[in-house]
């Protein structure tokens, strides 16, 4: 399993879960004369959005189905994207051709979200697919290095910047989360179950709670892959919505690791950030 793939296949299946993102993906696809085939999970995936695409519904557990339909589309290559809330295993409708495999599907559910995505990408490439990155497919889609928007962090906030990606850094090994927010050297939160739009929640509530007594316009969000992540799978994503909860926990700005990251409409984040008057910043990897 490798991190760039550079002669990716046309058509490219996008396994396709919640979110505006694989959308994005297939029409950056679409543009380069790719064709995009979506493969869209039940539950998940939006069922309006996804009809402007050649598409198949899948559901979670459908091993066998999704093989079948992936060589049906003749697409050698595959691309997980978008939001999934991990089912329970009691949840899952398993095929018989997830049964040929149910020791492989369980142990990738014993670990965290990286582990269960790169573990299902092994089962699959181990049936002839080949699993392939947003860096390959839609290197548009990445957040470039340097200030995105019109501020730029101070010396206070390039701090808080380092201290959370030592905390990202500290926390990869067990899976937990990709983003942390630091205000004037403290750790005041670290991303869990509840996503980065939860914890920025959490963060704005401590504020208004009094728990936080920093002043407005400190601290950074901070965002990264966790140490040795597969790139292919579940990279950290930014947008308009991570700017306006950046907004409302009083935060000076956002930083992320340039390249290893998607960003959501772009043009409106950085209309977003401006009118806030937040940075978001792209950090060397």
């Amino acid at each position: 399993m490798t991190d760039r793939v550079m002669d990716a296949s046309s058509p490219i299946g996008l396994i396709a879960a919640g979110g505006v993102m694989p959308f994005a993906v297939a029409d950056s696809l679409a543009a380069r004369g790719i064709d995009p085939v979506m493969f869209a999970l039940k539950g998940a995936c939006d069922p309006v959005a996804v009809v402007r695409f050649r598409h198949h519904w899948i559901s979670v557990g459908q091993v066998g189905r999704a093989m079948k339909l992936f060589r049906a589309e003749n697409c050698r290559d595959l691309v997980f994207i978008g939001t999934l809330v991990r089912p329970a295993l009691s949840e899952i409708r398993l095929d018989w051709g997830t049964l040929r495999v149910l020791g492989r599907v369980w142990a990738a559910f014993r670990g965290g979200d990286d582990h269960l995505l790169s573990g299902i990408g092994r089962i699959l490439e181990q049936d002839g697919f080949r699993m392939v990155g947003i860096k390959d497919v839609a290197p548009d889609l990445l957040v470039p290095e340097g200030c995105l928007a019109r501020a730029k962090p101070d010396e206070t906030a390039a701090a808080d910047i380092a201290k959370g990606r030592e905390v990202l850094r500290a926390l990869s090994p067990f899976d937990i989360g990709q983003a942390a927010i630091v205000i004037d050297g403290h750790v005041v939160g670290v991303e869990d179950i509840e996503g980065t739009d939860g914890l920025l929640a959490r963060v704005a509530r401590l504020r208004k709670e009094g728990r936080i007594r920093a002043k407005a316009a400190r601290g950074v969000l901070v965002k990264a892959p966790k140490s040795g992540q597969d790139l292919r799978f579940d990279l950290p994503t930014v947008g308009p919505r991570t700017v306006e909860g950046a907004a409302a926990a009083q935060l000076a700005g956002i930083a992320v690791v340039a390249g290893n990251t998607i960003v959501v409409e772009p043009q409106a984040m950085i209309e977003a950030a401006d009118a806030a008057g937040l940075f978001v910043t792209g950090l060397p990897a």
